[in-house]
């Protein structure tokens, strides 16, 4: 590596695909990228991920020239692990329901949702890590009994990046993503081993917790080899560290899922559970609140109208503000927050003035923008400060979401340039690593595009009334 000129990488891998970046570690002047995509579905062979990891560096040109390197990945999905540090069975993702029927027993068990946000700092839905282990355990025992250790996502990579068991590789993982297992306190920073044998049954090993800057080890890849690596971290931290977010900033991402996150200085318990009490990747907090239904929408709304998402775009700001009363309720997939995991969407108020493809895109982007509103109310509900609302994520891209926003969420938005900021924030941990330095270097984003408009309460106020009333899947 070239002392006057170190690079870095950071790679994301996330739930439908792998990008990796290249960037200048002085400036964050990104240098090449790749991308691969992961398979669909809730449930995955690890191994697949690092396959679509490979082909994304190779994509990516390599990275024989990188000093460090770090994983962001999709939060909560269970690794387990046997003897050998082989993987006992395909990883439970985040989007996984089957185990809400877990998280309601554990719940129970433990003297209801407030005493799950006391001890871990999050009421538990079925996207926690821990809920996965309580359905293993219950329905294939097998599989239980041969685990020895559970990690996730971003800990896998690191440590197969690291060379696996066969290399004595070590388990780690940092807080941010430790605090969506379940088993983790962000407000003490310490795993909570009672809860995992609540869960499982078994005490199995767990990650060693590093600090943000800490080096993990050395890569054992040859595409990679020497390079140090960094602890890693969760998608949510490593976008939050990506789009440069401080104290008072919230970030609304609209990605696979809805994420409205906010940097704080202090731990959050929120018992109503629409604020999960996270840590972040720099030593914080990072409250926040996840929907499972976000881009999507605008997917499923445009397939409907036969669109593409230009044209849904245009089609929802031709509607009037409120869609004439036609109010989209966004539960595609069920929902984590509110805990709707049965649920379906609903429309409400069509008529045959709403009859329209303007009325139903526009109420398919208003709908999807008072989730993530009641999200931002959620935050504030729990003493969060917010300075600014930065809106990140491939639904940012639509210019009817950057032009309803504001009007949604009731402040001005601004909107960094397009970028795999999951990727940029592992780039810049491995940047921060690479430096030893106190802080994370600070790279300059580019110009951020300020959208204001006038507030629409009255679109909150109509999905407000109608968004209990949606019917369970059969």
């Amino acid at each position: 590596m070239p002392s006057s000129s170190p690079t870095v990488a950071g790679i994301d891998s996330s739930t439908q695909s792998c990008k990796v970046v290249v960037r200048d570690a002085a400036t964050g002047r990104l240098l090449r990228s790749g991308r691969a995509v992961h398979p669909e579905g809730t449930e995955v062979d690890p191994q697949l991920w690092w396959e679509a990891l490979e082909r994304a560096v190779a994509d990516a040109g390599g990275l024989d020239d990188v000093g460090a390197l770090a994983v962001g990945a999709q939060q909560h999905g269970s690794v387990l692990l046997d003897d050998d540090g082989g993987v006992v069975r395909d990883a439970l993702l985040w989007n996984d329901a089957r185990s809400a029927g877990a998280a309601r027993d554990l719940t129970d068990e433990l003297g209801g949702p407030g005493a799950w946000a006391e001890q871990v700092g999050s009421v538990l839905v079925a996207s926690f890590t821990v809920t996965k282990l309580r359905w293993v355990a219950e329905h294939e025992p097998d599989a239980a009994a041969r685990t020895r250790a559970v990690c996730l996502p971003h800990d896998w990579l690191t440590h197969r990046l690291a060379g696996g068991a066969a290399a004595g590789a070590r388990l780690v993982t940092d807080r941010g993503d430790a605090s969506g297992t379940g088993y983790f306190s962000a407000a003490t920073g310490e795993y909570r081993p009672d809860l995992l044998e609540r869960a499982f049954g078994t005490r199995p090993r767990l990650p060693e917790v590093l600090a943000p800057d800490a080096v993990a080890g050395e890569s054992a890849c040859a595409s990679s080899r020497g390079a140090l690596l960094g602890a890693g971290t969760g998608d949510n931290m490593a976008a939050a560290l990506g789009v440069g977010a401080v104290p008072g900033d919230v970030v609304v991402s609209i990605g696979t899922s809805g994420v409205v996150s906010a940097v704080s200085d202090v731990a959050t318990r929120d018992p109503s559970g629409a604020v999960a009490g996270f840590a972040d990747a720099t030593g914080r907090h990072l409250p926040l609140v996840c929907t499972l239904n976000a881009a999507r929408v605008l997917d499923a709304a445009a397939r409907v109208l036969g669109v593409d998402h230009a044209e849904l775009s245009r089609l929802a700001l031709s509607a009037p503000a409120g869609a004439g009363g036609l109010v989209l309720v966004p539960y595609l997939e069920g929902e984590r927050t509110p805990v709707r995991p049965d649920a379906t969407g609903a429309l409400h108020g069509l008529t045959l003035e709403t009859s329209t493809p303007a009325h139903l895109a526009r109420a398919a982007v208003e709908g999807l923008l008072c989730g993530l509103a009641d999200g931002l109310d959620a935050l504030v509900a729990q003493g969060v400060p917010v300075r600014r609302v930065l809106l990140v994520g491939g639904g940012a891209r639509s210019e009817a979401v950057r032009r309803l926003a504001p009007a949604v969420l009731g402040r001005p938005v601004l909107v960094p340039p397009p970028g795999e900021y999951v990727a940029d924030g592992a780039a810049l941990q491995a940047a921060w690593v690479l430096s030893g330095a106190g802080q994370p270097p600070r790279w300059e984003l580019g110009e951020a595009r300020t959208f204001e408009a006038d507030p629409l309460p009255h679109v909150r106020e109509r999905y407000a009334r109608v968004r209990d009333l949606t019917a369970p899947r059969s």
